[in-house]
């Protein structure tokens, strides 16, 4: 069986959960990987047999978006060229996390192909949202990267077809313990803004994840490491909590591990919000910006009543195992439906 497996690099979640999914697609036969985007910083240690720019998304300093930069990437006559080119038909199966230039290929060639991932959830109505929902950002989640069948990850199983999230190996095995610091991931924030707001709290040990320190760097009460996925699990298994934006990969990592979790969503991300919305349920404190209150919130979350921690309901193999039942029993029902037109047109061409 050949599996065609699209991942959208915007970010390191996509890619870190693929990597984390690959030995179990595996097992089904050989898989290709089409890795889209053009702001990850994890190293893709994955079969990646086509890549494209994508469409991505790309965060600015002060905590949200840098349109300007996304306006400078997106290109849809690149797309569809691209689209066009991709050769699907060559596949049994085709995985889609959430990447618009496959979805547009399997419509282009009529193919069916399953949504898998965080994004899919957002399919279900009983997915949380947050009070305000924005239509634009309903439409990017439910129109972005459509597919003929869905399996969604989500923190709690809002709707039938949703799973829990895939924690990584090293975590489910690691040893977790309290060593005292705080880890932070703040990618839509600079440097110099995180560190202004964290040295204030000169108490505190933080261990920082920058995208621009290319060795460890120790600044009075903080220390800036590069991004590494192992280096980060690390930090994590030995923090006393973790501040971070409304992902999915990492709060969820975090509340498995039952540490304390600080959320600051991505201003215009209308996901991050959704998920905002969801970790309130588990207690998670969520703040909109480093501003003048943040050290206060800061120092009332490390002081604050205990977090609820996420229970896994399912593991990877059994995950794995339904993506796999959803996609074969699309392909056939997919088939069964070309087969009912092309006995119809015959009924028409007799008559």
């Amino acid at each position: 069986m050949k599996i065609f497996y699209a991942i959208q690099a915007t970010g390191n979640g996509h890619i870190s959960r693929a990597m984390e999914l690959l030995p179990y697609l595996q097992q089904y036969g050989q898989v290709d990987v089409f890795l889209s985007g053009s702001n990850s910083h994890l190293k893709a240690n994955l079969p990646v047999k086509f890549t494209s720019k994508g469409m991505s998304l790309f965060y600015g300093n002060k905590g949200g978006l840098d349109y300007f930069k996304m306006l400078q990437y997106c290109s849809p006559v690149r797309a569809y060229k691209e689209a066009k080119a991709l050769p699907l038909e060559d596949y049994d199966i085709v995985l889609n996390d959430f990447e618009s230039i496959t979805a547009f290929s399997c419509y282009l060639k009529n193919i069916p192909s399953v949504n898998f991932g965080h994004q899919a959830a957002f399919i279900s109505s009983h997915t949380p949202r947050p009070a305000k929902r924005s239509f634009a950002g309903e439409m990017v989640l439910k129109k972005y990267a459509p597919a003929t069948g869905y399996v969604g990850l989500h923190f709690q199983p809002y709707d039938h077809f949703i799973y829990p999230p895939i924690i990584k190996s090293e975590i489910l095995k690691g040893f977790s313990e309290d060593k005292g610091h705080i880890t932070v991931y703040l990618s839509h924030y600079s440097d110099a803004v995180v560190a202004n707001a964290l040295s204030q709290l000169s108490d505190v040990r933080f261990e920082v994840f920058s995208k621009m320190v290319k060795q460890r760097e120790q600044k009075g009460n903080i220390t800036f490491i590069p991004i590494d996925n192992a280096l980060f699990t690390k930090s994590m298994l030995q923090s006393h909590g973790v501040i971070t934006g409304a992902g999915f990969e990492t709060p969820a990592e975090t509340l498995y591990l039952g540490k304390r979790l600080l959320c600051l969503p991505i201003r215009g991300q209308y996901e991050q919000l959704c998920n905002a919305a969801a970790l309130q349920h588990f207690n998670v404190p969520i703040i909109e910006k480093i501003d003048e209150h943040f050290v206060e919130n800061v120092q009332a979350w490390l002081n604050g009543l205990p977090q609820q921690q996420l229970t896994l309901m399912h593991d990877t193999f059994a995950i794995v195992q339904k993506v796999m039942e959803t996609a074969q029993a699309t392909k056939r029902l997919h088939q069964n439906t070309l087969s009912n037109i092309l006995n119809e047109e015959d009924v028409w061409a007799i008559g």
